[in-house]
């Protein structure tokens, strides 16, 4: 997917960085991410959850909060309402960019922002929390040792995730009032709710008072066990796929018109696992993971790619099957198709060939008050199926670069 890379004036004016991830195909809708309690907007989940979004042909906005990873600022001199002015802010700035945001994504504290944010932004119409903490002052556990001398001193250095941070008086004063109730409940938006019930540094009892706080339409996902910052590409991979199918309910993805000549447009097929074979494939509005078997290198999270051949040849037969005995008024009740695929050699398949060819045999299944005339004439039918006589026929494949 291609990134462009920015900056744009935070809360107080300092130059904020921006990373936008823009789909390869037409833009479609745009998110704005927010990272959790002193990370940055390049945390694999928010890599992930964009990369996937992208895919869909939603750009996705993240930054680093002032103070943090690339953007200017002291990060003592911030706290939780000026994470959410942040937020507005990027939305202002997208905006200025015919770029509004329609959706919004928040991870723990990030997520508890984005629902503040999200009253003040009248083009949301979807958020989503991950791990948000409930009472944004929930985040001070992360360094409870330390709020007598912060109290005291009115500053202290902290250490978190092992980098050290400075954290003032302010802080704790602005996160102490940061109440959500009001927010949520007035919150304009459909709502996702996604929290690990294993997460150590936020309860899913937060979750819990999100979800019950808020009006619908609101969902509540639950991400087994995974931890707090979704460290396992597969527990990201499963967030991200969740999110991206929920908004569609929500968020307008029209999409142009197919090329001429082209009436299913075009299907884009995206790495999705560098280490390995998965990819994401996308057609329109639909999309389906194509990968390995674990035997072969790859995680097995979706059909192989003659998995993919397979199933088409099985659909359309289906569906051929269909069209005919519904034209004929036949009595039909259903219809179901195995397809097995191997190589085999020519020989073995009663062609002149002497090498080895592919071989795909279809069971085909018809259930119904069906003579046996009628079943003999619908197993013809079958070999009409327009993808059959695709891969019986012979085929021309152009390839060029991009």
């Amino acid at each position: 997917m291609p990134t462009q890379r920015f900056t744009f004036p935070g809360h107080d004016g300092q130059q904020l960085a921006a990373r936008f991830d823009m789909p390869d195909g037409p833009h479609l809708a745009t998110a704005l991410f927010a990272h959790c309690f002193t990370c940055s907007k390049d945390i694999p989940a928010a890599r992930r959850i964009a990369a996937r979004l992208a895919s869909m042909g939603i750009a996705v906005l993240r930054f680093d909060f002032t103070g943090l990873g690339h953007s200017e600022g002291e990060f003592e001199n911030t706290n939780f309402t000026t994470n959410v002015q942040d937020l507005v802010a990027a939305g202002a700035e997208l905006a200025r960019r015919n770029m509004a945001p329609s959706l919004m994504i928040g991870h723990s504290l990030g997520g508890a922002a984005v629902l503040k944010a999200a009253a003040e932004m009248d083009n949301i119409k979807a958020v989503v929390t991950l791990g948000a903490p409930f009472d944004p002052e929930h985040v001070t556990h992360n360094f409870a040792d330390s709020l007598p001398q912060i109290i005291r001193d009115g500053v202290a250095e902290v250490s978190l995730g092992g980098r050290p941070f400075r954290i003032s008086n302010d802080f704790l004063e602005d996160v102490a009032k940061g109440q959500l109730t009001p927010a949520i409940a007035n919150l304009n938006a459909a709502l996702l709710v996604l929290h690990a019930p294993r997460d150590e540094t936020v309860s899913i009892d937060n979750a819990s008072e999100i979800f019950l706080a808020a009006k619908h339409p609101k969902s509540f996902i639950t991400l087994d066990d995974a931890d707090h910052l979704l460290t396992r590409a597969e527990d990201a991979e499963y967030a991200a796929d969740v999110i991206a199918t929920w908004a569609t309910r929500y968020i307008d993805l029209a999409r142009p018109a197919p090329p001429i000549g082209i009436p299913e447009g075009v299907l884009r097929v995206s790495e999705g696992d560098p280490n390995g074979f998965l990819q994401d494939v996308q057609s329109g509005p639909h999309h389906v993971l194509a990968d390995e078997p674990a035997a072969y290198g790859g995680t097995n999270k979706g059909l192989t790619p003659y998995g993919f051949l397979s199933a088409g040849l099985g659909a359309c037969t289906s569906m051929t099957i269909r069209m005919y005995a519904r034209r004929k008024g036949w009595p039909l009740d259903h219809v179901s198709v195995d397809v097995t695929h191997d190589k085999v050699h020519g020989q073995d398949a009663e062609t002149q060939s002497k090498s080895k060819i592919d071989s795909f045999v279809r069971t085909i299944t018809l259930r119904g008050d069906l003579d046996d005339v009628q079943r003999a004439r619908l197993l013809e039918i079958a070999d009409r199926c327009p993808v059959h006589q695709t891969l019986e026929r012979s085929n021309h494949i152009d390839t060029k670069l991009a």
